[in-house]
């Protein structure tokens, strides 16, 4: 069973196998009641389609380099997740991002000069594999079932939004409205010793002021500014997630004038 090229993979990501009928006939899929994958993990890429809901629950901010993506905040301090207990468990009703229900599977390119997708998946996730229990991938004719269709259309969704979230991002960098973001949060103790976050990229709210009219139209017209503002808004939950992970023991240590921590995944 050959696994798909990977020169780096994906966050969650551990190894990744094509699906298919030869080798995982007998393979089935289960439910699991904890992510143990999401475990100290703080900063969980999102779609553009994901901003209205995900903004309710998590600051949203972009990471730093050329080709930014969007995150969702779970954390503030790397290894810190406020919503995920030590044993995998979201005892919170919160938005769950797309990312992390895809996993453990993906569309990849089974070779480096092909356009075309296969379903791929991690072979050392705990929920697939050749149990006894569970929904089957294939059925007796080596078709895939409706559970595995399932898992397919919702991969393919992904990446459709995976492309309009890329062309959101360029549309930002068309307009040069992405910068280097600061956010600087005290503790009432200790109000002269902020901690400083870094390392990622936020709106341009000045420039944003100063875009022509016609093309604050058009994205008036098309939602864009909807998603703007959606995301802007959603950086006010800064100083929730900083105060759970106070209250859950994991926040920052006071050593000096000014903390500063980067809040990047890569």
């Amino acid at each position: 069973m050959a696994s798909a090229p990977q020169p780096s993979l994906p966050l969650f990501y551990n190894d990744l196998m094509p699906l298919n009928s030869r080798d995982h006939a007998n393979w089935k899929i289960k439910s699991l009641d904890a992510a143990k994958w999401l475990i100290g993990q703080h900063a969980i890429p999102l779609t553009v389609d994901e901003f209205v809901q995900a903004q309710r629950d998590f600051p949203i901010v972009y990471s730093s380099g050329d080709n930014p993506l969007p995150l969702a905040l779970m954390g503030l301090n790397e290894g810190v997740n406020t919503f995920v207990n030590d044993q995998g468990k979201i005892d919170d009703p919160i938005y769950i991002p797309a990312y992390i229900r895809r996993y453990p599977y993906m569309l990849a390119k089974l070779t480096p000069d092909t356009e075309e997708l296969s379903l791929c998946f991690d072979p050392t996730a705990e929920s697939i594999g050749e149990f006894d229990e569970g929904n089957p991938l294939f059925d007796e004719e080596g078709k895939p079932s409706q559970a595995t269709n399932d898992v397919l259309q919702f991969c393919e969704r992904f990446e459709q939004a995976g492309t309009r979230t890329k062309s959101f991002i360029d549309e930002l960098k068309k307009h040069d409205l992405l910068m280097d973001g600061e956010i600087s949060i005290s503790r009432n103790e200790n109000p002269d010793q902020p901690f400083v976050y870094r390392g990622f990229q936020m709106i341009n709210q000045e420039k944003l002021q100063e875009l022509r009219g016609d093309i604050l139209r058009t994205w008036n017209q098309n939602g864009m500014m909807a998603l703007i503002h959606a995301q802007i808004f959603s950086l006010d939950l800064m100083r929730n997630i900083f105060s759970r992970q106070l209250e859950q023991g994991k926040g920052p240590q006071v050593s000096g004038d000014a903390q500063t921590a980067s809040v990047d995944a890569s």
